[in-house]
């Protein structure tokens, strides 16, 4: 390569004597950087925001819900050990679950609430591990204003939403209520709100509160029954496998979701536009692609002699495209490695700044927007930029290597 890549930059600081192919490879180098910025910072961006929702997700659920197909469970106890010893399983708690309405002096709203075991709720589902969770209610005097008021925590946003503080009293709402000569009665129950939590996760903050499950079981009338166990694993991709492993072991009754199956429609949804996104910001490079192959084919016409000299002297075909596509080449790159330090640079900016426009309400999270940047998606990133630029370079190579010496000279 040589002898091509001699001629090849021999071309490229001639060039710079001609304004309009100069300019033309100016845009060309800025159209290639500016494409690679904006799909490195838009592919961090999404792959952040993906890893930062799991993350949510998985704090504030199981990753792992085991259930019967006919309904509560009586004898959980028996079956907790049995999933406590599967292979994969960290921790596994016992729960209640239940669609409620929540009343306060200032306001209501509807939530869903969990009766959770508080001794092994926090190793389950590491947002309530700091959280002083409720403890059962029992009917023995005390001197505190209301002994036999049972405790709740609250969602942050779910909270706010009531106008209620630590400490206030609230009503539980139950559909599954009592019969009376009236009609069917929705149960009434009243609470002392005794803490809070907060996942990050916008939406798990304004809808679920919890109680104590043995609480859950009184209001509900369940006896020494739950609906499912939450189970943590090891290893949140092979969860999967766990939950096939666990329902082999029990046999028919019961059944189990993993943590991707519970959001399947989510993850699906951001993968999908992670895809569309990358398709449609590669359309900027190839259109800065185009004006490679126009800077190239200006070339060619302009260095029509020198090509007709150089093959008369001996130079091959494949030389001449050797030394047009190096020219390309080097344009791609150029623009290739700026737009990789421009969106490096711009990552970094989004990872220290705080953007106040971004509200949970729509984006899930309230914090700085979330970036993530894999080794694997810059490698893809640059690979599609540089192969863009090789092909756009070929037409270019190829017309140069047909011109013939002989109308070369005489027309050219």
């Amino acid at each position: 390569m040589g002898f091509e890549l001699f001629i090849g930059r021999r071309y490229l600081r001639a060039k710079q004597k001609q304004a309009f192919i100069s300019l033309i490879t100016i845009l060309s180098i800025a159209g290639v950087a500016v494409g690679v910025m904006a799909l490195i910072v838009v592919i961090a961006v999404m792959t952040g925001f993906e890893a930062d929702l799991k993350s949510r997700i998985l704090g504030g659920q199981p990753q792992v819900m085991l259930r019967r197909h006919e309904g509560m469970f009586t004898n959980y106890r028996q079956v907790l050990e049995e999933v406590e010893k599967t292979e994969g399983v960290e921790a596994a708690t016992p729960f209640i679950l239940l669609q409620i309405m929540l009343r306060a002096k200032h306001g209501a709203s509807g939530a869903v609430l969990r009766g959770i075991d508080p001794e092994s709720a926090g190793r389950v589902m590491k947002t309530l591990h700091k959280v002083n969770l409720p403890a059962a209610t029992s009917a023995t005097s005390s001197s505190d204003a209301a002994p036999n008021i049972p405790g709740i925590v609250l969602g942050r946003e779910l909270a706010r939403n009531l106008r209620v503080i630590e400490g206030d009293l609230i009503y539980l709402i139950s559909p599954g209520g009592i019969l009376s000569p009236i009609g069917h009665l929705p149960m009434t129950k009243q609470f002392k709100v005794t803490g809070f939590f907060e996942s990050g996760m916008y939406e798990y903050d304004q809808t679920f509160a919890y109680i104590n499950i043995k609480d859950a079981q009184k209001i509900l009338r369940m006896g020494d029954a739950v609906n499912g166990l939450d189970i943590r694993v090891t290893d949140i991709y092979e969860a999967r496998n766990v939950a096939q492993r666990i329902v082999t072991k029990l046999g028919r009754p019961y059944w189990a979701q993993d943590w991707m199956q519970m959001n399947r429609n989510l993850f699906k949804a951001l993968k999908l536009e992670r895809r569309v996104m990358f398709i449609i910001l590669v359309l900027i490079i190839l259109v800065a692609a185009f004006n490679i192959a126009s800077s190239l084919i200006m070339m060619v016409m302009g260095k029509t002699r020198d090509i007709a000299i150089l093959k008369a002297m001996g130079a091959t075909e494949r030389s001449i495209r050797k030394i047009f596509v190096f020219n390309g080449m080097v344009i791609g790159s150029l623009g290739t490695i700026l737009g990789l330090c421009l969106g490096l640079v711009v990552c970094e900016l989004l990872k220290r700044y705080d953007i106040h426009e971004l509200t949970g309400d729509i984006y899930y999270f309230t914090t700085t927007l979330p970036v993530k940047l894999e080794f694997t998606d810059v490698v893809s990133i640059i690979s599609a930029a540089l192969l863009i630029c090789f092909f756009a370079t070929l037409y270019p190579a190829r017309q140069a290597a047909k011109l013939r010496p002989v109308e070369a000279i005489r027309y050219g």
